[in-house]
């Protein structure tokens, strides 16, 4: 890896910090800055609907929500690096217990969505600039702009009915286990999908024009071997910043989809949260949220300085 890429991943990896730094301050605003008094909204959420002043005093300072906003954030920031959460007012456990029990059907289904995202992504990709401006090309161009134009629940609604109950394949709810990840995995690999395979179907059609690949197809390489073996790489560094950032997409798609399915993951636990003003819940998942796209954008971006084709774009390789 070149010494400039190593600078440049190190300026990413601080800019990744601070982001992360950021986003803990607004994810712990939720509370403080919520309309009305918090200790009042704790209680409304754990089933006391018309609290007494001596219940919304203790609560105040069981939370220390009389402390000064510095003071609040600090302790609560420091609770975070330790892994504590909070405690959720609807179940009366810690947050990061509740989340541990569904991380890994989440786990499940952020890993099957990114390989059949991925998958589909460059095989469509590589055929449509194989056959640009053809039959094959204008097909998958329709089929991306369809899945671009459908929310994500529309798509997860078709797959269960045609797939699911008509074709009697799959289950209805979500038993967490790899066998039952792949429908919902495929519903939210689809919103990615369009986004993907265009940018990386215009990056190799640009690396097709390039010189080397003229002089490869002088050698008498195939137009898919040149594709596949070498303008693949040359393209590659954007699609990897792509994907690095659709991880995102994903993820704000995730809760959605989870509902749709029943899928026991952070994601439908997020939704009930909502529906149940659970804010320490929100902020443990927003901040799960928060971690998993800036790593995996330092990853895309540590992926694409090690390909790092910039260093000789011509050469032949």
């Amino acid at each position: 890896m070149a010494r400039g890429s190593f600078a440049q991943i190190l300026r990413r990896a601080a800019g990744a910090l601070a982001a992360a730094f950021g986003a803990s301050i607004l994810i712990w605003m939720l509370i403080p800055l919520a309309p009305g008094d918090p200790a009042f909204r704790i209680l409304q959420a754990q089933g006391v609907l018309d609290p007494t002043a001596e219940e919304v005093a203790e609560v105040t300072e069981l939370y220390g929500l009389d402390r000064p906003l510095p003071e609040q954030y600090s302790i609560w920031a420091s609770g975070v690096l330790r892994g504590d959460l909070g405690i959720s007012y609807q179940s009366g456990r810690p947050v990061i217990q509740e989340m541990q029990q569904r991380l890994p059907a989440t786990v499940r289904l952020t890993v099957a969505t990114l390989a059949i995202a991925l998958l589909i992504s460059v095989a469509a990709a590589l055929i449509a600039a194989r056959w640009r401006n053809q039959w094959p090309d204008s097909l998958l161009r329709v089929f991306a702009f369809l899945t671009a134009a459908l929310p994500a629940f529309l798509i997860g609604f078709i797959i269960l009915e045609f797939v699911v109950v008509r074709g009697e394949w799959g289950a209805v709810i979500g038993d967490g286990t790899w066998a039952g990840v792949w429908l919902p995995a495929l519903a939210l690999s689809l919103g990615v999908f369009a986004t993907w395979s265009r940018l990386l179907r215009s990056d190799l059609i640009v690396a097709q024009g390039k010189r080397f690949a003229l002089t490869l197809r002088a050698r008498g390489l195939t137009e898919g071997r040149i594709l596949t073996r070498h303008a693949l790489p040359v393209a590659a560094p954007s699609f990897l910043h792509a994907v690095g950032l659709g991880i995102g997409a994903i993820l704000s798609g995730a809760p959605v989809i989870e509902a749709v399915f029943t899928w026991p993951g952070l994601g439908s636990y997020a939704v009930q949260a909502v529906s149940a003003r659970d804010m320490p819940v929100i902020q443990g998942y927003a901040i799960y949220a928060t971690l998993v796209y800036v790593a995996s954008s330092l990853a895309a971006d540590i992926a694409a300085a090690a390909i790092d084709p910039d260093a000789d774009p011509d050469r032949v390789r």
